[in-house]
Order: structure tokens, then C-alpha cells, then sequence
């Protein structure tokens, strides 16, 4: 294996939908040389990075590591919203690579929590953030990111899980209306069935029927589009009721953590629309906790809207108090851990 450069990290966020690529320092947390390519455009996550590296015009780094919508525990790695399915070391091995860590996405947007800046996000409502105290993140894409950062007294120690997948039941009469429809379609009814683009056509879809609505072929896109210009009274409610749903499994999230630190809301698709949010009912329904609608109250919610945050978390995963994250592959281990 030729030399290579152990001072600079190569480190990606891949989702369902869009791989983001970038380098950063290894003891840095700012991206350069960033780069978006289209998952649907590789057969594998190898093209895509190779095409990154040519694209970029930089040198192959001797580490990286990968943040992957889909959870991270094995060598086998199977992407929940996508069709890439990839072994950690046989990856590490066809790029040349000495180290590869591999984490879910939201572990790694929870890692770079602590160091968003003030004009990382925008704040949705009242309440405040705690120092210290442990913080939230979930964010609608593809699918639903749910992760969370606990401060451990000297570093951040984010939460590996898969929230995004609890069960949901409907609030009122008329998401039960909704919910019908959905329920014939889908066994299991989750957050994410709801809270993520392709929650949003089904609820479109479902909305539209209940009113006996022809309706086209409709994408996220054009849902939202139609939703924000008011020229679909169908988008607009399926709209809404995403983000409803959203602001009920952000205040579950903040009662179950305890997220004094605030609730940070990522993902692809509301940081698109603005505020939107703020006239929908996303934070009324955050703080509806009955008993502890006034502990939920005073919690901030806070939409991000740095562009690449999860690369951040990506690079600040090598360093030696997360060793035990995800699944690591180093040059001439027999098994990854």
C-alpha cells in the first residue's frame, strides 16, 4: 500500500437519495471540497466515491469514515432506503484505504450538534437550550433520522438507535380518517411511514381519496411545491399533518431522552420549506404533553440549516473516544468491530 496522507479524513453522509462527500482534518470539523452525487447514478458506494475522489481532483486519504441512513452493527451493511449492500472491509480494501469507520447517519448528525454555530439553525418557537444538557435530533428525508448526544463530563456520547421506526397512532378524528386509508396499504403503521418524503405522498394520496380527488402522479417535490404556492388544498393538509406528526414524535423524543440541550430538527426536507413550519402545527403539537406540556414547552426546537453537518459528525467519529461506534475496518484486521 503506497503512502498516504493520515492528517486528512475522507467522509461522506449517504442517504437514500444523495451521497455528500468531503475531506476534512482529522482533528477538524470543517468540510472542503464538497461534493453531492445522486445514490440512483452508482452501482455501488465504491463508484460513487471513486467518482468523487476523480471529480474532486484530490488524492485518496489513507481514512475515512461513512455516515449511512440505515442502522450499523456488522460488516454487512444493507441500506434501508436504498439497494447499495456492502461489506465494511471489503470497501476498505477496494479503495485503499488503512482505516474505515462506518456509522448511521444520525450518529453522526448527533456528533455535530455541539459544534453547530448560531447561523447553523433556526429556532421554531419558544424555549431555550440547557448547556450541557443532553439534545435531540430528528429530521424527515427519505426516511426518519432519530438520534441524540449525551455529555459524558469531558466529550459527547451520541446515541445509536433506529426511532425513526416506533409505531405511531393517529391523534385526532381526522388523522384516523387518514389513517384508514393508509392502514390499507401498510401493516405497520411507523413515524416514518408518515414523517419523511414518502410519508408525505401517502398522505397526500390518502387525503386526496378521502375527498374523491384525482390527483397525479405526485412526488415529494411537487407536494411541497404546491404546498408552499397554495395551489393545492390536498398538499397543504398533507403538508401540515407531516409536520404535526413530526412535532408529536419530537416532544416523545425530547420526554424520553430528557433533551434539556433542545430538540434539532434535520433531514432533507423541512429546512426546504421554510417557515412553513412555523404556521403548521409542529409546535403546538410538541408541547401537547398533557401533564408535562409545560416541561415540553420549555424546550427549544431548532431546524438545521448548515448544509453538510453530518460530515462534521463523520470526521469527529475517528477520534479515540468514539473507537467503539459503528463497525471499523483497519488494514489488516481479519474482522471488522
Amino acid at each position: 500500500m503506497t503512502s498516504k496522507s493520515k492528517s486528512t479524513c475522507l467522509v461522506a453522509d449517504i442517504g437514500g437519495t444523495n451521497a455528500r462527500f468531503a475531506l476534512i482534518d482529522i482533528d477538524g470539523v470543517e468540510p472542503r471540497h464538497t461534493r453531492v452525487l445522486a445514490c440512483s447514478d452508482y452501482h455501488t458506494l465504491v463508484d460513487a466515491v471513486l467518482a468523487y475522489i476523480e471529480d474532486a481532483a484530490v488524492d485518496m486519504p489513507a481514512q475515512a469514515s461513512f455516515a449511512i441512513a440505515t442502522p450499523v452493527s456488522h460488516d454487512r451493511i444493507v441500506m434501508t432506503n436504498h439497494v447499495w449492500d456492502l461489506s465494511v472491509d471489503d470497501t476498505r480494501n477496494k479503495l485503499g484505504l488503512s482505516t474505515l469507520k462506518v456509522i448511521n447517519d444520525y450518529t453522526a448528525l448527533s456528533l455535530a450538534l455541539p459544534y453547530l454555530q448560531t447561523d447553523d439553525y433556526r429556532q421554531v418557537g419558544g424555549g431555550s437550550c440547557a448547556d450541557r444538557q443532553t439534545m435531540a435530533v430528528i429530521g424527515p428525508g427519505t426516511g426518519l433520522g432519530v438520534s441524540g448526544a449525551v455529555y459524558t463530563g469531558s466529550y459527547w456520547l451520541p446515541l445509536q438507535g433506529e426511532g425513526g421506526h416506533v409505531a405511531y397512532n393517529p391523534a385526532d378524528e381526522r388523522e384516523e380518517e387518514i389513517f384508514t386509508q393508509i392502514r390499507k396499504r401498510r401493516d405497520f403503521v411507523s413515524a416514518e411511514s408518515i414523517v419523511s418524503g414518502p410519508g408525505l405522498v401517502l398522505l397526500y394520496e390518502s387525503i386526496s381519496k378521502l375527498k374523491d380527488e384525482h390527483h397525479r402522479l405526485a412526488t415529494p417535490e411537487t407536494i411541497t411545491r404546491d404546498a408552499l404556492a397554495g395551489s393545492s388544498a390536498s398538499a397543504k393538509e398533507a403538508l401540515d399533518m407531516m409536520c404535526g406528526v413530526l412535532g408529536a414524535v419530537a416532544g416523545d423524543l425530547a420526554l424520553t431522552l430528557g433533551a434539556r440541550g433542545g430538540v434539532y430538527i434535520g433531514g432533507g426536507i423541512i429546512p426546504r420549506i421554510g417557515k412553513f413550519i412555523d404556521a403548521s402545527p409542529f409546535r403546538h403539537r410538541f408541547e401537547s404533553k398533557g401533564r408535562f406540556t409545560d416541561y415540553v414547552s420549555e424546550i427549544a426546537t431548532r431546524v438545521i440549516v448548515s448544509e453538510f453537518p453530518a460530515l462534521t459528525g463523520a470526521a469527529i467519529a475517528m477520534r479515540p473516544h468514539y473507537d467503539g461506534l459503528g463497525c471499523t475496518s483497519h488494514h489488516g484486521d481479519n474482522t471488522s468491530v
